[in-house]
């Protein structure tokens, strides 16, 4: 779990960073899981408290941290479907790119976390669907 927070972290501080330099920056940040295995998960939508969400099981434990760029804020607390693909148990990988754009320069920041990470199972969002506005 603290994993992923601090990869989050170091993306953020370098799109400060890059902010300081100068009054106009431009940041984009791109988020996205390679080589998993496609599945459909189910589970209680929740907000991550280091930005993000996750899907929770029946227990109230974290099943995934999910990867999407999507605000899915207005589905927090329902029950939901989402299918993509897994970065869980040794299968697939978490890419995230973050560039910035400071007038002529430009900066970069790539980090790659694999699915092997027994604390955290990724899940790359492709489709969502509430199931319950609930997840009693």
């Amino acid at each position: 779990m603290k994993l992923i927070y601090a990869t989050f972290g170091m993306a953020a501080m370098c799109a400060v960073a890059l902010g300081a330099q100068t009054g106009t920056t431009e940041t984009k940040t791109k988020i996205e899981v390679k080589d998993g295995k496609e599945i459909t998960a189910t589970g209680c939508l929740r907000s991550n408290p280091g930005g993000g969400y996750m899907l929770m099981n029946a227990k109230g434990e974290q099943e995934y941290a999910l990867v999407t760029n999507d605000d899915l804020s207005k589905h927090v607390g329902h029950r939901m479907e989402i299918k993509g693909k897994a970065a869980d148990r040794g299968d697939g990988k978490v890419k995230i790119e973050s560039t910035g754009t400071s007038g002529q320069d430009k900066t970069t920041v790539k980090t790659e976390l694999k699915g092997d990470k027994a604390d955290m199972n990724y899940l790359g969002v492709k489709s969502v669907k509430m199931l319950s506005a609930s997840c009693m």
